[in-house]
């Protein structure tokens, strides 16, 4: 199996459909954690397919990579690695996503499923749902939904991230009580752009992890 086959299914995904969302995005999920030749192919192909290597972004507590991106139906299959101190505020996102753990483990918070503005006062958020995500968890979570995760350093996860339905999402700090937007890649400057965008020698580290790990 390939990649373009396991994916071939989410180009008609109605992705306002959270329902069909998990259940299409876990068997596609599943499909590649078990059997990991498909994104071993994928990764060794990656410093050749300079279309996906200017999306793979490295932060200071998260680096993630780009296995496919369909231009065309809007959606991106990542491989995420929580680093250590890794840890959200409170947060929706632009678009819909699923996620399913390889390695490592995450506490995840959601504090329900809101439509928020910068004026929101997050010390108010509380948690709806705690949840701990171990390996072999996958999740399907809509846009609209607030949560945070604290993640156990070098934690491996599976990302398929649909379309965007909107240009910015809120990002809030229970501690400082500030909340702000946070824009996407089309809003970014070239300085910001180049800032964040994974170098080569950061992709090598990031396959010697895999490796070792023996994830991929």
């Amino acid at each position: 199996m390939h990649m373009d086959s396991v994916v071939e299914p989410l180009r008609t995904l109605d992705w306002d459909n959270l329902d069909a969302v998990e259940h299409v995005t876990r068997t596609a999920l599943d499909e590649l954690a078990l059997d990991p030749d498909i994104v071993r192919r994928r990764l060794a192909d990656l410093p050749d397919r300079p279309e996906l290597m200017k999306l793979c972004e490295h932060y200071d507590i998260l680096d993630k990579i780009v296995l496919h991106d369909d231009p065309t139906a809007g959606f991106r299959v990542r491989l995420h690695i929580f680093l250590p101190g890794y840890f959200d505020r409170p947060h929706n996102h632009r678009w819909s996503y699923a996620s399913r753990i390889l390695r490592g483990h995450y506490r995840h918070y959601l504090f329900g499923n809101a439509e928020l503005d910068e004026l929101v006062d997050p010390t108010n958020l509380r948690v709806l749902l705690a949840r701990e995500e171990p390996v072999g968890t996958s999740y399907a979570l809509h846009h609209s939904m607030v949560h945070a995760v604290v993640a156990e350093p070098f934690t491996a996860s599976l990302v398929i991230r649909g379309p965007a339905v909107k240009d910015r999402f809120l990002v809030m700090d229970r501690h400082t009580g500030e909340a702000w937007w946070q824009y996407g890649a089309k809003e970014e400057s070239a300085e910001e752009a180049a800032r964040k965008r994974m170098s080569r020698a950061r992709f090598a580290e990031v396959m010697g992890w895999m490796e070792e790990w023996e994830v991929y």
